[in-house]
C-alpha cells in the first residue's frame, strides 16, 4: 500500500462497483455511491496514472452510477472491450425470453437475481436447471452474489478487462478491490506484475476464495472507503 501511495503516477486503481463502492442493496436499480467515496474518487483520479471501475453492469449505467469525472469504465465483464459479444446480442435476447425466471436483461449478458426471492430454495430451484440449459445453448453460466450471470463463450471477464488496461496506460503496479467470485479472474490478472496489491471486500455471502486469494481483507465498503483515503 505504501509502496504504492509513494508513487502514484506509476500505478493504477481498479475496482469492481456494487459491494465494493457501492453498497449490495435489494435491487441493482437502487443502488448508490456514496458522495464521500465519489470524493475520495475525484481525488485519486488526478492523483494516479489510472483509476477505473471494472464491473458487470452495463458501461453507461455504471459510470451514470459512479459520476466521477477523469475514472474509466468497462462493464459487462469486459465483454465491452470485445467486439465479437455483438454476435451474441440476439441470442441473449431470446435465452431470457424464454426464461422462467426474470432476467436483468444487459446487452452482452443476463442477470438472475433472487435477493428479493420470498424462498431462496425454490429460487434455486428454477435456477440451477436453468444455469443447465443455458450451458447447453453455449453460454457460460456463472453464479455470484444471490445471482446467475449467463454470458457468452468468449475469453473475457474481469482479469481481461484489468490486463488491457494496465497494458493501454504501461503499468506494471495496480492494486484491484472485489467482492465477488468474478474478482478472482481480476485478482489473477495481477500476477507477474512489479507490485500487486489484490483487495476482498468480505462478506457473509462473498466467496472464501476471494478472501484466501487477497494481500488484504477489509469489511465492506465503508472500510474500503478507509483505506482509499490512506492512498
Amino acid at each position: 500500500m505504501d509502496e504504492l501511495a509513494a508513487a502514484p503516477h506509476r500505478a493504477g486503481l481498479l475496482l469492481d462497483v456494487d459491494g465494493v463502492l457501492a453498497p449490495i442493496v435489494p435491487r441493482p436499480e437502487d443502488a448508490r455511491v456514496p458522495w464521500e467515496t465519489r470524493a475520495e474518487l475525484a481525488r485519486l483520479a488526478r492523483r494516479y496514472a489510472l483509476v477505473a471501475c471494472v464491473t458487470g453492469r452495463v458501461g453507461e449505467e455504471a459510470r451514470a452510477l459512479v459520476a466521477v469525472d477523469g475514472v474509466e469504465i468497462v462493464g459487462e465483464h469486459g465483454l465491452e472491450l470485445v467486439p465479437e459479444a455483438e454476435e451474441w446480442v440476439g441470442r441473449l435476447q431470446a435465452f431470457a425470453a424464454a426464461a422462467e425466471w426474470p432476467a436483468e436483461a444487459k446487452r452482452l449478458t443476463l442477470a438472475f437475481h433472487w435477493r428479493t426471492a420470498p424462498d431462496e430454495e425454490e429460487a434455486l430451484a428454477v435456477l440451477r436447471p436453468l444455469a443447465e440449459r443455458a450451458e447447453a445453448e453455449g453460454f457460460r453460466p456463472r453464479w455470484g452474489r444471490k445471482v446467475l450471470e449467463v454470458r457468452p463463450p468468449l475469453d473475457a471477464d474481469k482479469g481481461t478487462a484489468v490486463a488491457a488496461l494496465l497494458e493501454r496506460h504501461g503499468l506494471r503496479r495496480a492494486l484491484y478491490a472485489g467482492d465477488d467470485t468474478t474478482d478472482l479472474d481480476a485478482f489473477r490478472a495481477l500476477d507477474g506484475l512489479d507490485l500487486a496489491v489484490r483487495v476482498a471486500v468480505a462478506s457473509a455471502e462473498g466467496p472464501s476464495e476471494l478472501r484466501e486469494a487477497a494481500d488484504v481483507i477489509v469489511d465492506g465498503p465503508a472500510e474500503l472507503l478507509q483505506l482509499l483515503q490512506r492512498l
